[in-house]
């Protein structure tokens, strides 16, 4: 068959390609914002990709199939020339998804506002390293996987990451309601997609539409510190299972500490220790993505006693490209690159960095650029986050002009508020000028290390590779000059 992806380079998109590509159809496809990873892996996959949409290329792809991603919408010419010639059918792509993979398999479905795509290839990683061979569709890149997707072998669990986004422009219903759970891991609820959903009671609305596709034999793994998560009185038809920090849980996370190695905590399933770990993975939201990985992986294959499901290659997992990943290292300065699209996201990365480098300067500097960041409605949220840092350089609101001035986030206002609280908080309208600020403050060697991470969930203008190189390369001079 040939499948047109439409919108092909945002992750979920280009794994969904990927996939089809492998299972021997004809696959190609466009997008306005074409950059690496995914575009590399495209690539190298040779999946052909087009730059910019154009209604008379698709045309001439002549397509069996048009999969239309969820960040394109009316407007658009390949769209309004497929509703005004009706001539190739299209679908969004979940339900490509459902479809293709999810026919006649139990699916684990990892859910959440935060840390599903860590939390997914965690699971499918566990399974993979006990010989089991799972399917998984994972809206990142995991390191150590050749793709971000898999069929798996017939009969084995089948990881996804389950989204509560919209499905398509023609398709409001979030991602996850196409994939009708076996296993439903539920890490978080808070409010999130502000383009979307009017407040945190509509984002419960969506789940609670999902909670009720769990079947009876099925179970959800719940977060059992947050307080919007489930307990089993909310969904009597199904088994509920609950995880956290709190002795109260099934699955108790003790023990918790971190330095500049990694972390170390202990699982205990309902009295008993079932693991200790310790890997190169900081912060608490990380040992509660591996528990919550861990034990859907563990039901999967033996709902009956989770402890027997071994959880040595654990510490081997590699991570997910762009969750503070280290760009670069000098003798006093580190750079990180986090996927931070959230203050909550923000906060726990900050969080984990003041506690594995004390002592160290921490500068964050963000590209307000996700459908939430843009937006003032969580400004005092993102303050919060923020002011765990040293210095925080504020990015211009990217399509600023898009929101009205009442509804887009206040950058002046925000470093002013931190500055207010004892931090260095800069905005800038160029991202030009971040370069020249991180430059002119650069610490001298010998002096108080500096951790600098860089938080978007696009590509900051190219600046972050540009900053990283600068670092490595003064690094490098110096060596040579010794």
């Amino acid at each position: 068959m040939r499948v047109y992806f439409l919108g092909i380079c945002g992750a979920a998109m280009g794994n969904a390609a990927l996939l089809l590509k492998s299972l021997g159809h004809e696959v190609s496809g466009s997008d306005e914002n074409v950059y690496p990873p995914m575009s590399d892996v495209l690539a190298e996959a040779g999946v052909s990709v087009r730059r910019g949409f154009d209604a008379g290329e698709l045309a001439s792809a002549e397509p069996e199939l048009v999969v239309v991603g969820n960040a394109v919408s009316r407007g658009n010419p390949e769209v309004e020339w497929l509703l005004s010639e009706k001539r190739f059918p299209m679908t969004s792509l979940p339900e490509l998804v459902s479809r293709f993979l999810l026919s006649g398999r139990n699916p684990i479905v990892v859910a959440g506002t935060h840390g599903k795509t860590t939390t997914s290839a965690l699971a499918a990683h566990l399974l993979r390293e006990t010989g089991v061979s799972p399917g998984y569709f994972i809206g990142g890149v995991p390191r150590g996987f050749a793709r971000g997707a898999e069929t798996g072998a017939e009969g084995a669990p089948f990881v996804i990451e389950g989204d509560e986004y919209d499905s398509a422009f023609f398709d409001k219903r979030s991602k996850f309601i196409h994939y009708r759970p076996h296993i439903l891991v539920v890490n978080n609820i808070e409010f999130d997609h502000a383009d979307i959903f009017r407040d945190l009671d509509d984002v419960r609305r969506t789940f609670a539409h999902l909670f009720k596709l769990v079947p009876a034999n099925g179970w959800i793994l719940a977060n059992g510190d947050d307080p919007h998560c489930p307990v089993a009185e909310d969904v009597p038809w199904t088994r509920v299972v609950r995880v956290g920090l709190d002795d109260a849980n099934d699955l108790v996370i003790r023990d918790f500490s971190e330095g500049d190695s990694g972390s170390a905590f202990t699982l205990v399933w309902r009295g008993r220790t079932w693991r200790t770990v310790r890997w190169n993975h900081g912060g608490v939201h990380n040992a509660r993505n591996a528990a919550m990985a861990a034990l859907a992986a563990a039901m999967a294959l033996h709902p009956e006693d989770p402890t027997r499901f071994a959880l040595d290659s654990l510490s081997g997992f590699a991570g997910v490209r762009r969750r503070l990943d280290l760009r670069a290292r000098s003798a006093c300065i580190s750079v990180f690159e986090d996927f931070g699209h959230h203050p909550t996201a923000v906060r726990h990365t900050l969080r984990s960095l003041r506690n594995r480098f004390p002592g160290a300067e921490i500068c964050a500097v963000l590209e307000p650029r996700s459908n939430t960041m843009r937006r003032r409605c969580l400004q005092e949220s993102l303050i919060e986050a923020l002011a765990g840092a040293d210095r925080a350089l504020l990015g211009a609101v990217d399509r600023g002009e898009s929101l009205a001035a009442a509804e887009r986030l206040d950058t002046a206002a925000v470093a002013a508020e931190l500055t207010e609280r004892g931090r260095d908080g800069r905005a800038f309208r160029r991202n030009e000028e971040i370069l020249a600020e991180l430059a002119r403050t650069e610490p001298e060697p010998g002096g108080r290390r500096r951790i600098v991470v860089f938080f978007t969930n696009g590509a900051f203008g190219g600046i972050i590779g540009r900053y990283a190189s600068s670092v490595a390369g003064a690094s490098a001079r110096r060596e040579a000059v010794r």
